[in-house]
């Protein structure tokens, strides 16, 4: 995959770090040419310094052959864009822009931009991780969905997996059972030493406190 990155702070140095070791043509391009000593030693990627709505380094960065772009600037402004330039005008297939603001990040999202909002993303970890800390996930898939490691609960032992499944939110993907997973069906039934493994939709986590508690 080529992929352009715009910023080269944290994330985008680690953004570029992570996809060029997986071996995906990478250019970074950052106006400040100093934040280009957070990328890796030996990073073998392409750099470039200037603006990054510049059209001109844009096209001598190859947006026009790129198969994604990832706007990760500090500026939300700056991001969104470069992100609609990036779909609009030069139709690279895969864009995506970090941004701060949920609310902009929900009109752009409309709009059709891809946004990842780090504020939303942290708020809802941190609530959750205060809120529900034995039920701590162990992965997250954006902002919205998690996955989850659970031990079944006594009461559920000899129930169906139907009674903790939820359409929409929650949702029992595996079940691991004396050494091997499997994918269950509605019917199959829990057994003591089951462990659960949940795709659950952030905002259900309290419905199922509540099934688990059942």
């Amino acid at each position: 995959m080529r992929v352009i990155i715009l910023g080269c702070g944290r994330i985008g140095s680690g953004l570029a770090a992570r996809l060029g070791y997986a071996g995906h043509s990478v250019t970074v391009i950052e106006p400040v040419a100093a934040a280009l000593a957070h990328l890796p030693e030996g990073f073998r990627g392409r750099t470039l310094v200037g603006d990054v709505l510049d059209r001109r380094l844009l096209l001598e960065a190859g947006i026009d052959h790129q198969d994604a772009l990832a706007a990760v600037t500090p500026s939300d402004d700056v991001n969104i864009v470069a992100a609609r330039l990036a779909r609009l005008v030069f139709r690279v297939p895969r864009v995506v822009a970090r941004v701060y603001n949920p609310r902009a990040a929900e009109i752009y999202r409309r709009l059709g931009v891809q946004t990842v909002c780090t504020t939303t993303w942290g708020i809802s970890r941190i609530a959750e991780l205060l809120s529900y800390s034995e039920l701590e996930p162990v992965a997250s898939l954006g902002s919205d969905v998690d996955i989850l490691d659970v031990a079944v609960p006594p009461l559920l032992v000899g129930r169906p997996v139907s009674v903790i499944t939820v359409p929409g939110e929650i949702q029992v993907a595996a079940i691991s059972r004396g050494g091997r997973t499997f994918l269950p069906q509605p019917a199959t039934r829990l057994e003591a030493g089951d462990l659960l493994h949940l795709v659950v939709l952030t905002a259900a986590t309290d419905h199922l406190v509540a099934l688990l508690r059942q």
